[in-house]
């Protein structure tokens, strides 16, 4: 089980895809685990070498203390590359992921080949909503979350066909350290791209859950209208839209790869 040691934390990674093959680096949102990208790495390891961790204080990554900004969460990529040699790798992230790919597309744009945001936006919410939930998570944990997080992430439906695809991932939720998730929380609420997207200036994907509360299809759509060189796309579901459309999330997501 590989980790990369750095001072104040440690990262839990994992690679699949041949040796030789280009990278593809995945990034999960808040709450949840590299297992999230399970259909997408399925899908396209026999193509690309794949890398996906566990962000600071997830899954099995440890939780340094403090709050987070996406700064601290996009110098976590880049050690991640320097440590297993990756010059260029495509990225792509959901959510808080896409803010840490966004953060990349503008400190770091050298290092991608393309990028993909998912379910994000330029700026998520609001500070004062941030803090309500960080009030909320430091007093009576995740565990009250779960219900609200569940109606958020995926349709009716879609909960109803795959019971135990959606417990499998609010169990994951649930497992999050607090201290790492409030630290991330930080990271959201601070972020804003706006009016700085124009810099961001490889070819730029935007996919949203056509039903998503978080972040409609107009939040990413106008990433792509931001970016230099910017698509956007609305799979069917919510805000996890790689797992409840994971066939037409991976389709799209394979087409600009190429």
């Amino acid at each position: 089980m590989p980790f990369l040691d750095l001072p104040l934390h440690r990262i839990h990674y994992r690679v699949d895809g041949p040796v030789d093959a280009p990278w593809l680096t995945f990034c999960n949102s808040l709450g949840t685990d590299l297992h999230m990208w399970d259909a997408q790495v399925d899908a396209l390891a026999a193509q690309f070498r794949i890398l996906r961790y566990d962000r600071r204080g997830h899954g099995q990554s440890s939780a340094p203390p403090g709050a987070y900004s996406v700064a601290d969460l996009g110098a976590d990529v880049l050690a991640l590359w320097d440590h297993l040699g990756v010059e260029r790798s495509h990225f792509c992230g959901l959510s808080i992921g896409g803010l840490t790919g966004q953060w990349l597309g503008l400190h770091a744009g050298a290092r991608l080949r393309t990028l993909t945001v998912a379910a994000t936006a330029a700026k998520i919410g609001t500070a004062e909503s941030w803090q309500a939930r960080i009030a909320q998570v430091e007093q009576d944990g995740l565990q009250p979350l779960r219900a609200g997080t569940a109606e958020r992430w995926f349709t009716p439906a879609f909960a109803a066909a795959q019971p135990a695809v959606v417990d499998d991932i609010l169990q994951r939720f649930v497992a999050t350290r607090v201290a790492g998730y409030i630290g991330c929380c930080h990271a959201v609420a601070t972020a804003d791209f706006r009016g700085a997207l124009a810099g961001i200036t490889v070819p730029t994907l935007a996919i949203a859950g056509d039903d998503d509360p978080v972040c409609p299809p107009s939040d990413l759509a106008a990433i792509a209208a931001g970016v230099a060189q910017g698509q956007a796309i609305a799979v069917p579901g919510r805000h996890i839209c790689n797992l409840e459309s994971a066939g037409a999330f991976t389709d799209a997501l394979a087409a600009h790869l190429r």
